[in-house]
């Protein structure tokens, strides 16, 4: 991982962004190539992009479940969130 993504704030990111990070992260830790002390820190970010991305899904399928649909099955209309 490089130390521009370690130092890229979570909370920015986007879902696919973030998985992809926790993915690297996850493969790296699997290598066992990882001295003991970055494997913390990488668990330790991992940690957090994961809960993140929980963050990221749920808000997606409250967002879905606001969905109303006509009588035919389509959408008629959508509850935005707004940021």
């Amino acid at each position: 991982m490089s130390e521009t993504q370690e130092k890229q704030p979570i909370s920015n990111m986007s879902f696919e962004t973030a998985l992809r990070e926790l993915e690297t992260i996850v493969t790296g830790l699997e290598s066992g190539d990882i001295p003991l002390e970055m494997s913390i820190a990488s668990y330790e970010r991992g940690t957090e992009l994961k809960k993140h991305c929980e963050e990221k899904l749920s808000e997606a399928r409250l967002r879905v479940e606001k969905i109303s649909l006509n009588p035919d099955g389509s959408a008629s209309a959508t509850e935005m969130q707004l940021d």
